[in-house]
């Protein structure tokens, strides 16, 4: 069996290229993936009645979730290393027309999730993960619509698809800290 340490490596490298692929899946869901495209690239689909949003919204939610578990697991400075490639990816794999609105929401949003979740995170993780995603995401909806389309016709959408995705990801996080207080597994 592992040592704790070597698990909590192994389980943070895992969230770490989780996070990562998250990056070409949300700008190949804006791409391809929608039940509207627009002339400048981005699909859209439903998340609420009346409400849509740029496909993407569905990987960045979970992308803000797993960025506080890299943190969990590897600590402060690997965190960083994830928004930076983060960023870096998001520069690769988005339309062209839409490099500068993903690259500047996601590397915006991510260090914005991180500067609330760091200070909340000792308070417990479902507190730290909820609070630093509803910021981050916020964040991310606002910069990317105003920069994508040049206004916020969309920001309604975006906060309400990511936060379906988080609101998904809340029984996941639920098992992971309770998993981690029986087996004795902290965080970094």
């Amino acid at each position: 069996m592992f040592s704790q340490r070597h698990q909590r490596t192994i389980e943070g490298f895992a969230f770490l290229v989780a996070f990562a692929a998250c990056v070409p899946a949300a700008n190949w869901l804006i791409a391809s993936v929608g039940t509207v495209c627009l002339p400048n690239g981005a699909c859209l689909i439903p998340v609420a009645p009346g409400l849509s949003a740029p496909s993407g919204v569905l990987a960045v939610g979970i992308a803000l979730v797993l960025r506080d578990l890299v943190q969990r697991r590897l600590g402060l400075t690997w965190a960083f290393v994830a928004i930076a490639l983060g960023a870096g990816l998001s520069a690769l794999f988005a339309p062209p027309a839409l490099v500068l609105a993903s690259t500047a929401a996601f590397a915006l949003s991510e260090t914005a999730d991180l500067a609330v979740y760091t200070p909340l995170r000792r308070r417990g993780l479902l507190l730290a993960a909820t609070a630093s995603n509803v910021v981050g995401l916020v964040i991310d909806s606002i910069a990317f619509v105003s920069l994508a389309f040049g206004s916020l016709e969309f920001v309604g959408g975006q906060i309400v698809g990511k936060l379906w995705m988080v609101i998904l990801a809340m029984p996941v996080l639920h098992w992971l800290r309770e998993r981690d207080r029986q087996i004795g597994l902290g965080t970094v």
